[in-house]
C-alpha cells in the first residue's frame, strides 16, 4: 500500500487553526487534540504534517512573519518616502496588535509545546525588514536623510519600534504617556535622528498618520496640518 500523500489544504487548515488558537487564547489554548478537532480532523494530522506540536508551532513563527510581511509590503511606495517609512512604521505595529500573541512567538518572547526558536528560525523573519532597508534607500536618495547606510538606518528604525510595540503590549505604557500619544513623535524623532529637517519629518509623519487611519482602519481625518503644527503633542514626556 502506497503512503497517503500529504493534504495540502489540511496543512494550512492546520496552521490556521493553531494561529488563530494563539491569538485568541494564548499558549493554555494550544494542544495537538483541540487544533486537530477544530481543523476537523485527528491528532494523527499534526504529526503527519508537521512531525508533532514543535513543528506546528514552528509554522506558526513563520505564519507570523508572512504576516507582517503582508501588512509592510501593503504600504504603497509614494513620492514621500519619510511618510512611507512612517507607514512602515504603522503597519508593524498594527500587526503586533492584530496578531499580539504571534508576534511574542515569532521573536521569542514564548515557548510553546518545548519548542525554542533555533537561530535559523530566528534568521528566518528577517526578511521582512528588506521593505525598511529599500525605504531608507529612497530617503538617503531623496536627501531627506544623511548618507547613512540603509542597512543601519533600518536596523535602528526596527529597534526603536519594535522595543515601543513590546512595551505596549506588555500593558507598560499607560496614561498620560500611553504608546498611542507617544508612537507619532517616536516616529518624528527617528526621521529627524536620521537626517531629515523637524518641519519636513512632522509633516510627513502626519502625512502618514492619515494614510494609516484610512487604508488600514478606514477612516478620514483631517487635511494635513501645517509644517511644525504637528510637531508637539502637549502633556506627552516623549516630547521633552
Amino acid at each position: 500500500m502506497s503512503p497517503r500523500k500529504s493534504d495540502p489544504k489540511a496543512r494550512q487548515s492546520l496552521i490556521e487553526v493553531g494561529a488563530r488558537l494563539l491569538a485568541e487564547g494564548g499558549p493554555s489554548a494550544l494542544s495537538a487534540r483541540r487544533v486537530a478537532a477544530e481543523a476537523g480532523g485527528s491528532t494523527m494530522g499534526v504529526y503527519t504534517h508537521f512531525g508533532g506540536m514543535r513543528g506546528l508551532v514552528r509554522e506558526i513563527v513563520y505564519e507570523g512573519f508572512s504576516r507582517l510581511q503582508n501588512h509592510m509590503t501593503g504600504v504603497a511606495k509614494t513620492d514621500d518616502p519619510v511618510a512611507d517609512m512612517a507607514m512602515l512604521g504603522h503597519a508593524y505595529r498594527y500587526n503586533a496588535q492584530s496578531n499580539s500573541h504571534l508576534y511574542a512567538v515569532m521573536f521569542g518572547g514564548l515557548s510553546l509545546a518545548g519548542f525554542s526558536l533555533s537561530d535559523n528560525d530566528r534568521q528566518h523573519g528577517r526578511y521582512t525588514l528588506s521593505n525598511v532597508v529599500e525605504c531608507a534607500s529612497r530617503c538617503v536618495a531623496a536627501g531627506r536623510f544623511s548618507p547613512l547606510d540603509a542597512d543601519l538606518i533600518a536596523h535602528q528604525m526596527w529597534f526603536a519600534t519594535h522595543g515601543l510595540v513590546t512595551l505596549e503590549l506588555g500593558n507598560y505604557l499607560v496614561e498620560p504617556w500611553d504608546a498611542d500619544r507617544c508612537f507619532e513623535m517616536q516616529l518624528v524623532r527617528l526621521m529627524i535622528g536620521a537626517g531629515d529637517t523637524p518641519e519636513r519629518a512632522a509633516r510627513s509623519v502626519a502625512r502618514a498618520r492619515m494614510r494609516f487611519d484610512a487604508e488600514f482602519l478606514g477612516r478620514s481625518g483631517p487635511a494635513v496640518p501645517e509644517p511644525g503644527s504637528e510637531a508637539r503633542s502637549p502633556g506627552c514626556l516623549c516630547e521633552r
